[in-house]
């Protein structure tokens, strides 16, 4: 299969904000997962690893990848329309890049910046491809996200897992809405999870989240991921109902959450830019659900509500 990546190189007053709308983009046009350049990457754990300059990004930029079959001559018009009108509501510059991929090179060319990392106290997320040996209480995560988003480097993910290490209790089942790689039900199930159950629109990733289940050992009879329409399709209860997703879809979302929690059950919302916290939150108290925590990381929020 033959691929078409397109990479936006963009300077603008607020490098998250503009990360984020133009991963937006690519979302609206099919693309359900992207890659951000960043310049200010910080070093991957490991004594021995070392970001070599000739690899570290040299300027902000966000790509994704589209199957050339499809990106035709309209979408692409469509795609740059829909940059162009972004650049002038933000005061933003941007150039972009695009080049043919077979299925081999498109497989290899997003891997070079993905590392272990530990994202909460105890858990480090690790790609299949690199070695890593955990040290004390660490718990491993392995992940191979493919086309589905979710590596585990994003501040979303990170803040998602974080709050999670603080609120899930032994026992517990977990509920995933828009599991992507299904990153997060593998680190529910190492925090101690009875079951954990995912949920997502996009057949491919629910693939992909299957894969990263088993690759992790999940027992069978205590995981689940199917693909549906939001929640629509689900008729259990559970303890924890988490979400990264974006924020106008997670104020979409919030009136279904009451109906999801068994008693004294919590919703982890993630992917909110900090100047969208007030819009979720005024929601929320609409559908009944109280603020329990804020967890901040750069320009972003995530969201614990009981």
């Amino acid at each position: 299969m033959e691929w078409i990546e397109a990479k936006v190189d963009f300077d603008a007053p607020t490098s998250v904000a503009a990360e984020e709308l133009i991963a937006d983009v690519f979302y609206r046009f099919g693309v359900k997962g992207v890659v951000v350049d960043d310049p200010t990457m910080e070093a991957p754990i490991g004594d021995d690893v070392i970001i070599e300059d000739e690899v570290r990004p040299t300027v902000n930029a966000v790509g994704g990848y589209f199957p050339a079959a499809t990106f035709d001559q309209a979408q692409r018009q469509g795609f740059e329309k829909e940059l162009k009108a972004l650049s002038r509501q933000i005061s933003m510059r941007h150039r972009i890049f695009y080049r043919s991929l077979n299925e081999e090179d498109w497989a290899e060319s997003w891997k070079a910046f993905f590392w272990p990392d530990k994202v909460s106290a105890t858990i480090v997320v690790k790609p299949t491809w690199r070695d890593y040996q955990p040290a004390g209480d660490e718990k491993v995560l392995e992940i191979d996200p493919g086309m589905a988003f979710g590596t585990g480097t994003h501040p979303t993910t990170a803040l998602c897992i974080q709050l999670m290490e603080k609120h899930l209790q032994a026992g517990e089942r977990l509920l995933d809405v828009g599991t992507g790689s299904g990153i997060l039900m593998v680190a529910a199930s190492l925090l101690g999870a009875a079951a954990v159950h995912g949920i997502d629109n996009d057949p491919v990733a629910v693939e992909v989240a299957r894969r990263n289940l088993a690759l992790n050992n999940l027992p069978a009879d205590a995981s689940r991921v199917w693909a549906g329409d939001r929640v629509a399709s689900v008729t259990s209860r559970y303890d924890l109902v988490v979400a990264n997703i974006l924020a106008e879809v997670i104020i979409g979302l919030l009136p279904d959450i009451p109906g999801l929690l068994a008693p004294g059950g919590r919703f982890i919302c993630s992917g909110i830019l900090q100047s969208q916290q007030e819009d979720v939150t005024a929601e929320a108290r609409k559908c009944g659900l109280d603020l329990v925590e804020a967890l901040e990381r750069e320009e972003w929020v995530a969201l614990v509500f009981k």
